[in-house]
């Protein structure tokens, strides 16, 4: 029953963070990418440049273009991108005509600007959606039926199709102007994703000395939901045995581990790191 509740708590905590990602991504485009006329990538970018020749609102776009490689991927695919797919879909159409019906100019007037922010907030939603294994579809899909025909890795394949459609918003105005602003908005949106990401895997090893193992344990097991191992070892100066405790977890937990400690032993001694890398249950897997 207990781990039924983490589940579900777990669960909506995680629909909660796709949600507002996907809310901070429209808002991106709705609020700075799009109003200042820039073209981004991914099909939010084709969805744009659709809006711009027809006034087809860019949320319609999105869905329709979305719909298609995703029933064009069930017979290519089978159904491999899951159900925070067809949610990402979803929300993010929904959210792109909501705010789009709402804002009719850009929120900041420089155009410069605008690609900056708008990189900026599309890469932290889409960072956000990404950590919690969430996706929009768009040519994410497409990038992996090409990759089961073709030795492509998707991350070319993805850079590619990026900067196709970016350079193709060359022939809306002629203006390579445009096309470099699409491209500072693509490199700060990766560079943002890239940040959010590798910042939710980051991991520490806590090394904890205390006079209260037994307690310290439970607490970490039974009331934080962390594993930890236990370290018979011998005091250097006093050779009297000792348990030592040792704690891997994300860094985001670190803190509720070491107000916790606190509160059981505040004279505990303890040793906190960073580590590269985690592999196993319950945090990153090797891949092949």
């Amino acid at each position: 029953m207990a781990n039924q509740k983490i589940s579900l708590s777990e669960n909506i905590r995680t629909y909660f963070i796709i949600t507002v990602g996907l809310l901070i991504g429209a808002l991106a485009w709705t609020g700075f990418i799009i109003p200042a006329g820039i073209v981004g990538s991914g099909v939010s970018g084709i969805a744009t440049m659709i809006y711009f020749v027809t006034g087809i609102k860019v949320g319609y776009s999105v869905f329709l273009i979305n719909t298609v490689f995703l029933l064009v991927s069930l017979r290519v695919l089978g159904f491999s991108f899951g159900i925070k797919t067809l949610y990402g879909i979803t929300v993010i159409s929904f959210f792109l005509w909501l705010f789009q019906s709402i804002i009719t100019e850009p929120l900041v007037s420089d155009r410069f600007m605008c690609a900056i922010i708008g990189g900026i907030m599309a890469g932290a939603g889409a960072g956000m959606i990404l950590s919690r294994g969430g996706s929009t579809g768009g040519t994410d899909i497409l990038a992996m039926m090409i990759n089961k025909y073709k030795n492509y890795s998707p991350g070319q394949l993805l850079l590619t199709i990026d900067v196709i459609i970016i350079s193709s918003s060359y022939f809306l105005e002629q203006s390579i102007e445009q096309v470099v602003y699409g491209f500072v908005t693509m490199g700060v949106s990766a560079y943002c994703v890239d940040m959010i990401i590798e910042g939710s895997k980051q991991s520490v090893q806590i090394v904890i000395f205390t006079q209260k193992p037994e307690l310290i344990r439970k607490e970490v097991i039974h009331g934080l939901d962390q594993g930890l191992t236990i370290i018979n070892a011998t005091g250097g100066y006093s050779k009297e045995d000792v348990k030592i405790l040792m704690v891997l977890a994300k860094k985001r937990d670190s803190q509720s581990i070491l107000k916790m400690i606190k509160l059981v032993d505040p004279d505990a001694f303890i040793s906190l790191g960073s580590v590269m890398g985690v592999y196993g249950q319950g945090f990153d897997k090797i891949k092949s």
